[in-house]
């Protein structure tokens, strides 16, 4: 497997991240501009880890799948495709197109807060900023309704066998197809839930993170749905880098997928959404709301280099 990837997509959770997504502007130097940011971020980073070694910096650079012939109309990733709008009974996950995102993540806030503002600086007036949220590890690494989160992330070898594009689509190899979804909680509701309740919902015990037996889960359990087989019964995976943010107004996940396919995503989010073929969908739904979706791909430090 190449070792020319962005090491945000394979990294482990940090304590603290700043997402930023931005559309460029329709200045006449707007897309050179874009550019220049873009291929010296790699180098950019580098040099910011040497500054500060133990703060476990990464930056994760996603280019937007309607942005990206605009940026490089003369290839394109072959599985690169819009995010997968779906409804069904009360259930949404919209498509909020975004030209970039940049995700920086690290063990001290101020590390990210310095990457992140030389990004908005370097930008300025090529890109106008469309969210900035600030994401955290709770507890240990729980998504705020209290349950762990990312528990059947693959571990070692496995992420980036999982995560990244191999010989398949060669010129992209050491890339990764991104979707980012903001979900807002509704914690009032969720926490009137009995913790049997709750653990019905997800499939696993709260406290000590036990999955149930496949037999005694709901078909609703949120396990249930989006822990996938191939007919061959191989397991359907993608790598997920979610976070929890909140402030006084909102509280929510900022849920981060990559995976070597869109494919894999996009079936967990049908079963999520609409259900299996007797529309018994996931019940985690009705606590939580996705207000954003939108596809992105990562592509290697190398190509973002030649951009320049």
């Amino acid at each position: 497997m190449t070792q020319d990837y962005q090491s945000g997509v394979i990294a482990e959770q940090n304590r603290d991240a700043i997402f930023l997504s931005f559309n460029q502007t329709h200045q006449p130097d707007a897309q050179a501009r874009v550019k220049q940011v873009l291929s010296g971020l790699p180098q950019r980073v580098e040099l910011l880890r040497n500054q500060l070694p133990d703060v476990a910096l990464h930056l994760t650079v996603g280019i937007g799948s309607a942005y990206w012939d605009s940026l490089s109309p003369d290839s394109r990733p072959a599985l690169l495709r819009g995010f997968p709008a779906l409804e069904q009974g009360g259930r949404v996950a919209p498509s909020t197109p975004t030209d970039l995102l940049f995700i920086v993540r690290a063990d001290q806030y101020d590390a990210c807060f310095e990457l992140a503002r030389e990004i908005a600086e370097g930008l300025q007036g090529a890109a106008e900023l469309v969210e900035e949220v600030h994401g955290f590890r709770y507890l240990d690494a729980r998504d705020l309704t209290g349950f762990v989160d990312g528990t059947e992330n693959p571990q070692g070898d496995d992420r980036l066998e999982v995560a990244l594009v191999g010989d398949e689509d060669p010129d992209f190899a050491g890339g990764s197809y991104l979707h980012l979804q903001r979900y807002e909680h509704d914690l009032s509701a969720w926490n009137r839930q009995s913790l049997k309740e709750q653990e019905d919902a997800y499939g696993r015990t709260k406290v000590d993170n036990i999955e149930y037996p496949s037999a005694e889960k709901s078909p609703h359990a949120h396990t249930k749905r989006t822990s996938l087989k191939r007919p061959d019964g191989s397991s359907i995976e993608i790598l997920r880098q979610s976070m929890p943010y909140g402030d006084s107004t909102r509280k929510g996940l900022m849920f981060v997928s990559v995976c070597r396919t869109p494919e894999n995503f996009e079936l967990m989010l049908k079963s999520m959404v609409e259900g299996d073929e007797s529309g018994q969908a996931d019940r985690i739904l009705e606590f939580t709301r996705a207000v954003t979706g939108a596809s992105f791909f990562v592509p290697a430090p190398s190509w973002l280099k030649r951009l320049a």
